[in-house]
């Protein structure tokens, strides 16, 4: 295999645009090398076969979609109300619609997931990672809200993420603001 982390990097992002645009069933290596645009073979050179592809590009989304050191200081450092709070959750839904390919790419892995325990394994463990991280600097910050107040938003606002990629007419950006703003409010404020 093939060591060099920045073509890697490409074709896992390669990776993800395809399972973007063409679903599980059209990842396949030839598919990310040419959206790589990268000599045909170089995809195998680099993963050992389709399961592994396919369980990195899960690893790389959560690279993506990380939020910066500047967000990160906001929980942490930021006003302890519920306005900020309902500001952190616009920016969450905001960053994962801006990588609306990478979120799309994740939901065709977790119907994939379905069917590959190894997969499965990967995104169980990362995504219970991510939601433990957040409950933790949740609180840890002093926000209003307890462990079940980060539980019932991340439900909440990934439906509403879902909705808005898939089918951009049934929420305006308006009614999307709202619902947000909503949810903070019922679920911290009780």
């Amino acid at each position: 295999m093939r060591t060099n982390p920045e073509r890697r990097q490409t074709l896992l992002d390669a990776a993800i645009e395809v399972l973007a645009e063409q679903g599980a069933r059209g990842l396949t290596f030839r598919a990310v090398d040419k959206q790589a645009r990268v000599p045909a073979g170089t995809a195998s050179n680099y993963f050992a076969s389709r399961d592994e592809l396919l369980t990195q590009a899960g690893v790389r989304f959560y690279e993506v979609i990380q939020p910066s050191a500047e967000t990160m200081a906001l929980v942490s450092d930021g006003p302890k109300t519920v306005d900020h709070i309902t500001a952190l959750m616009k920016e969450v839904v905001g960053r994962l619609e801006s990588h609306r390919t990478a979120y799309l790419a994740l939901l065709e892995l977790r119907l994939e997931a379905t069917r590959r325990p190894e997969l499965r394994e990967v995104l169980t463990e990362r995504v219970r990672a991510d939601i433990d991280f957040n409950v933790r600097n949740h609180l840890a910050s002093g926000l209003p809200g307890d462990a079940d107040s980060v539980l019932l938003l991340y439900l909440a606002l990934n439906w509403l993420i879902v909705e808005h990629l898939t089918l951009p007419g049934i929420f305006t950006e308006q009614q999307s603001a709202a619902l947000i703003e909503t949810a903070v409010a019922r679920v911290i404020s009780g």
